[in-house]
């Protein structure tokens, strides 16, 4: 798993449910893929926690797409509270994806605001590339993040079975 620090259970929840179902579309109930979880090994209160998040994500998606494609070009100043969350690397990926055009400034909102909710104190590049993906994955745009990635992180990059 890639999280190990405090507040990092949830996240692993979050990991484990992305590679094992989500990304090859296997749609359990939710009560089923709660069992699964727990069978899993993972805390009661991480999936929950995972739940609440992802599910948040899936709404803050369907209201990117059906909202304003682009709120402009303009500089993002980031708060305190966001500077200290991420790592000098995270947030140096996050601003070359938006160069790159991977991210425009309404996917990048969702992906600070899932960084912000998340119970962890820091977000390691590691983290923020699963983030990046999970939220463009569920806009349907996953190639265009792994495409950019796979350029960048070559061998180290995340692992699409």
């Amino acid at each position: 798993m890639l999280a190990n620090g405090l507040g990092d259970s949830m996240f692993e929840v979050l990991v484990y449910m992305f590679e094992n179902y989500l990304e090859a579309n296997i749609r359990l109930e939710q009560d089923d893929l709660m069992s699964e979880l727990s069978a899993a090994g993972f805390d009661q209160h991480d999936i929950d926690g995972a739940f609440d998040w992802f599910s948040t994500l899936e709404k803050m998606s369907t209201q990117a797409v059906d909202g304003v494609a682009h709120l402009g070009d303009g500089h993002r100043a980031y708060t305190d509270a966001e500077m200290q969350k991420m790592t000098t690397e995270s947030l140096s990926f996050m601003l070359f994806l938006e160069q790159a055009k991977v991210l425009n400034s309404v996917q990048r909102e969702l992906v600070l605001d899932r960084i912000m909710a998340l119970p962890q104190p820091e977000v390691r590049i590691e983290e923020m590339r699963m983030i990046v993906l999970m939220a463009l994955w569920n806009q349907g745009r996953a190639q265009d993040y792994l495409f950019v990635e796979d350029a960048m992180f070559g061998d180290r990059s995340a692992t699409i079975h």
